[in-house]
């Protein structure tokens, strides 16, 4: 029996699910827990240790995202529990939206559009903006999102410089040892890298000075991964020019701090929400819950390490 977590978009997906599969809801799952064999969920809301813990038949977790960092990988791991993700099907959306905070920043789209409905046009001229040909921009996290985000990037002109876990062949000169450092040589930082207890915090005070005043963040991939309280008092003394965000330490409700600064943009958490990326993401997770119901090899396994 599957546990359905939460619905997935578009509808079809979660309509298929449920035709080809014996889904419950949460709820109705939890009143007889000892059946549930197979576990589908969002990235963003994860299984956390103590629900997996009451599923003692769990031998599958179907992630419809790539994020797991609310996944109790140890507790799957100790459990020979499989975990999948949608890994690939997601890069374009999440890149495209990186590059989307990234114009808006730079061309003040949406303080423009405020100024024209406010009216405020007819009395002031709007503040300039920045082109994006000449700048350089810092990818913290260089995996599959990280190297689209470049892709795009090298497209409007600008210099990509980098930050992961060791340097990638044909682009050391690229790479940055620290998040400071490559802040340091950054005009824009974007933040792909994933969430966990090894990122947490990792935006801290001294990479936001790093960045400097006329520096720009921009996150589309854990909210974790940023020090709100470093970025908060960052942007309000002037330390950072800006930040356009997609995720956030507490969501569904961000921190009204964030949203009362003038030099923010916030969307909400929708870097991978496109049609075809999402029934994409939708047509993997419905092959990894056939593949394991049917007893043949799952599609896109994660590897869960100690």
């Amino acid at each position: 029996m599957l546990m359905l977590r939460s619905p997935l978009q578009p509808q079809e997906i979660t309509d298929e699910i449920r035709a080809r599969f014996d889904t419950r809801d949460e709820a109705a799952a939890l009143a007889d827990p000892s059946r549930i064999t197979a576990v589908a969920t969002k990235g963003d809301i994860g299984l956390p240790a103590d629900l997996m813990a009451r599923l003692p038949a769990l031998q599958m977790i179907a992630v419809y995202g790539v994020g797991v960092d609310r996944i109790d990988l140890d507790q799957a791991r100790d459990r020979e529990i499989a975990v999948t993700t949608t890994p690939g099907v997601l890069t374009d959306a999440v890149a495209e939206h990186a590059l989307a905070l990234l114009l808006s920043a730079a061309r003040r789209i949406v303080a423009g559009d405020a100024h024209v409905r406010t009216g405020a046009w007819a009395k002031a001229k709007l503040d300039l903006g920045f082109g994006l040909k000449g700048k350089t921009v810092g990818i913290l996290g260089y995996g599959r999102i990280g190297r689209r985000i470049a892709e795009l990037a090298r497209g409007f002109g600008m210099t990509v410089i980098y930050s992961d876990l060791a340097a990638v062949p044909d682009e050391e000169a690229g790479y940055r040892a620290t998040p400071e450092a490559l802040a340091r040589d950054a005009d824009v930082l974007i933040v792909a890298a994933a969430g966990g207890d090894g990122t947490n915090g990792l935006v801290g005070a001294d990479v936001l000075r790093a960045l400097g005043p006329d520096g720009m963040l921009i996150n589309v991939a854990r909210g974790s991964i940023v020090d709100e309280e470093a970025l908060i008092s960052a942007l309000g003394n002037g330390d950072v020019g800006g930040a356009a965000l997609d995720v956030f330490q507490d969501e569904p409700s961000p921190r009204h701090e964030i949203m009362d600064l003038p030099n923010t943009i916030v969307t909400p958490h929708v870097s991978s929400a496109t049609t075809d990326a999402r029934r994409a993401m939708g047509r993997l997770v419905i092959d990894n819950l056939a593949a394991f119901f049917d007893g043949r090899p799952l599609v896109t396994p994660l590897e869960v390490k100690k």
